[in-house]
């Protein structure tokens, strides 16, 4: 009897040996496999809003890359058309009630959340009823009330970027999807360049064929000034009329990389993101993009590791 608790005593012994030598391998092994945090502030996201060509990008492009390797939240306008109890929508009371300023005006800020099947990943929704709110033909409020698209493009990323940091929920990569999320850049380089939630992310701005007629709002400028944005910061579309080219090149200034999501972008905006300088993904059919996306975000943060 002696003799058989010796043996197991030493099997005992032996197996805790192996884990404690293990540890340090395992721990790294953990750290390595930790999913890269990717933040997506997309324009449409299908199933949401109706379906086209940016919806349904909106929708496949984060769950195709969505998994082990890389961690995707959504961040997107909760539109007037977004039927609420189809889609369960519910509001996050912790995240919302912050007051956001715009033009001497408090607008407050509703946070709502959904889960997008099958890939169960969590989208959030900018919410305020002075920019979003529910029109008699279903429509989008930045094609029926162009007119408060500045300042409906200033609350949606203030609101983006206040949320993350409640959420204490710091991306590596911050990819930024379709002209409404064009001041986005501008914000996380300057507003926020010091926040430790986005200090080390990389912002990479995809371009999209989808665009708006006519100009901003002339006192666009105006407005970011009174939030504290410096002049110097805005001379790229300081005294000149804001349409949608000098937007989406106001956009790749900021960025750290730039990709075309489909074949039709504007031939001007493609020429200026290669001559930018800055990491160009240009268009990929969508049976190559899971890896081309997956190799160019490792890239930017510097992560040559392979596939999962």
């Amino acid at each position: 009897m002696a003799a058989e608790m010796t043996i197991v005593s030493e099997k005992i012994r032996n197996f805790v040996t192996r884990i404690v030598v293990s540890a340090p391998y395992l721990t790294a092994l953990t750290i390595q496999m930790e999913a890269k945090k990717v933040l997506f502030i997309s324009q449409e996201v299908y199933p949401y809003v109706p379906e086209t060509s940016m919806s349904k990008l909106g929708c496949d492009i984060p769950q195709s890359i969505h998994g082990r390797e890389f961690e995707v939240r959504i961040f997107t306008p909760k539109y007037g058309c977004i039927n609420e109890r189809r889609n369960q929508l519910h509001e996050v009371i912790r995240l919302s009630g912050l007051n956001l300023m715009i033009d001497d005006n408090d607008h407050p800020l509703i946070i709502k959340v959904a889960t997008l099947l099958p890939s169960r990943m969590q989208v959030y929704f900018i919410d305020n009823d002075d920019y979003f709110r529910p029109l008699p033909d279903k429509g989008l409020e930045t094609e029926a009330i162009p007119e408060d698209n500045d300042e409906r493009l200033m609350f949606f990323t203030a609101g983006v970027m206040e949320t993350v940091k409640k959420l204490r929920w710091q991306p590596s990569i911050i990819h930024c999807s379709g002209w409404v999320s064009a001041l986005a850049p501008l914000y996380l380089r300057t507003k926020y360049a010091d926040d430790p939630t986005f200090r080390t992310s990389k912002i990479v701005y995809a371009l999209q064929p989808e665009r708006f007629d006519g100009t901003l709002d002339p006192r666009l400028v105006e407005k970011l000034e009174q939030n504290e944005f410096p002049s110097e910061s805005l001379s790229a579309i300081s005294g000149t009329p804001v349409d949608y080219l000098a937007l989406n090149k106001f956009a790749i200034d900021y960025s750290d990389a730039v990709m075309q999501v489909t074949e039709d972008v504007d031939p001007a905006l493609i020429e200026y993101a290669r001559n930018s300088g800055k990491p160009f993904l240009e268009f990929t059919p969508a049976e190559e993009r899971k890896k081309k996306m997956s190799e160019f975000y490792r890239g930017l943060i510097g992560d040559d590791e392979n596939d999962f």
